[in-house]
C-alpha cells in the first residue's frame, strides 16, 4: 500500500518532499528577492576570501603571524608608523598596534576561521537536533518523553556558560577551532531537534507515512524513505539562522578569551586585542567588527530569503529588496 502511494506522487507534486520542480520554483522565488541574491553574493565572496586567504596574503607577501617591531611607534605606546595604521604596498590594510602584524593578513585568515568554526558548529547541532528530533516523533511515549525532556535541558542550559565551563576544563593540546565548533553544536542542538521534532510528529499523520508504517516498515526506514526528504526545507531553512548566529557565539568566546587562542587569528580575539586602541589605532577596531558585521547582517538576510522561498506562504520578516510583485507572480 505504502509503495502504491509514494509511487503515485511523482516528485515535486508534494509540496512536503522537494523534487526537481520544487527546486527551480526555489530558485525562481529566491531571484525575485534581491536583498537575499546581494546577501549570497556577499556570502559567497567572503567564503572565497576565506579558502584562498594563503594565496591572498602570499600575494601581499605577509603572513598573520611575523611580527614587524620596526612598523610600531614603541616610544608612543606601540602605535602604528605611518598614516592610517602603516597601510602600504607591503600592508595593504596596516599593521596591528605593538606587534606590527599585518592586518589584512590576520583579517582573511581570521574570516577562514570564524567561518569554519560557524559552519562546523551548525553541522554538529543539525546531525545531532535531526537524529533526536525524529527519533522523538517515531518512538514510543517513553522514548519521546525522555527524548523531549533531555531536550529542554539542554535548551534550558545558557549557551555562553557552557561552552565557557567547557572551553576552560579542555587540555590546551587540542585543537581550538574544532573544539570551539564541537562545543557549540554539542551545546545548542534542543532548538534544532524541538524544530525537527514538531515537523515530524505533522507528517508522521499523513497518509503515505501512516501506510508505510502500517505495512511493516521500521523506523529508521520510515525517516530515511518517507520524512528525511520532507524535512529538508524546515531543516535547510533554520540551519541558514544559526550560522549568523554561531559566527556571533564564536567571537564572543574569542573576546571573552577562551576561543581561539593566539596566534591563531579570530575575528573576536582580534576585536578583544583591539578595545584599548579604538582611538590611536581605530582601522584596528574598525575592521573585524565592521567585517563581523557584514557578515553576520548577510548571513541573516540570505537566511531569511532561504526560508521565503522555500515557504512562500511565510512572508519576508526584511522587506528591502524582496520584489513583492514578483515574488507574488513566481
Amino acid at each position: 500500500m505504502s509503495e502504491a502511494i509514494v509511487a503515485s506522487q511523482a516528485p515535486g507534486t508534494d509540496p512536503s518532499v522537494p523534487g526537481a520542480s520544487g527546486a527551480r520554483q526555489f530558485w525562481r522565488r529566491l531571484r525575485t528577492q534581491r536583498a537575499a541574491l546581494v546577501a549570497a553574493a556577499f556570502v559567497a565572496l567572503l567564503v572565497l576570501i576565506a579558502l584562498t586567504a594563503p594565496l591572498l596574503t602570499a600575494a601581499e607577501g605577509q603572513d598573520p603571524t611575523t611580527y614587524h617591531p620596526a612598523l610600531v611607534d614603541s616610544a608612543r605606546g606601540g602605535v602604528p608608523i605611518g598614516p592610517f595604521g602603516g597601510v602600504s604596498g607591503s600592508h595593504w590594510l596596516g599593521v596591528e598596534p605593538q606587534t606590527g602584524r599585518d592586518l589584512f593578513a590576520r583579517l582573511v585568515h581570521g574570516a577562514r576561521v570564524s567561518l569554519g568554526v560557524a559552519f562546523a558548529a551548525t553541522l554538529v547541532q543539525v546531525l545531532i537536533g535531526v537524529v533526536v528530533g525524529v527519533a522523538a516523533a517515531l518512538g514510543n511515549r517513553w522514548v519521546d518523553q525522555l527524548l523531549s525532556r533531555v531536550t529542554d535541558i539542554i535548551i534550558a542550559m545558557p549557551l555562553m556558560i557552557m561552552a565557557l565551563a567547557l572551553l576552560a576544563i579542555v587540555p590546551s593540546g587540542f585543537p581550538r577551532p574544532v573544539l570551539v565548533a564541537l562545543v557549540i553544536g554539542l551545546v545548542a542542538w534542543g532548538s534544532t531537534a524541538k524544530i525537527v521534532r514538531a515537523h515530524a510528529l505533522t507528517l508522521k499523520e499523513l497518509d503515505h507515512v501512516a501506510a508505510a508504517r502500517l505495512s511493516g516498515w521500521g523506523p529508521w526506514r520510515v525517516a530515511r524513505r518517507e520524512l528525511l526528504p520532507a524535512l529538508a526545507a524546515p531543516v535547510i531553512t533554520y540551519a541558514a539562522l544559526l550560522v549568523p548566529l554561531n559566527i556571533t557565539v564564536e567571537a564572543a568566546l574569542s573576546f571573552l578569551g577562551v576561543g581561539v587562542k593566539p596566534p591563531t587569528p579570530s575575528w573576536g580575539q582580534m576585536l578583544t586585542a583591539a578595545d584599548v586602541w579604538y582611538q590611536a589605532a581605530p582601522q584596528y577596531l574598525l575592521l573585524p567588527a565592521g567585517s563581523l558585521f557584514l557578515t553576520v547582517l548577510a548571513l541573516t538576510v540570505l537566511g531569511d530569503g532561504v526560508r521565503t522561498a522555500l515557504d512562500p506562504r511565510a512572508a519576508s520578516r526584511l522587506r528591502v529588496g524582496t520584489g513583492r510583485k514578483r515574488e507574488a507572480r513566481a
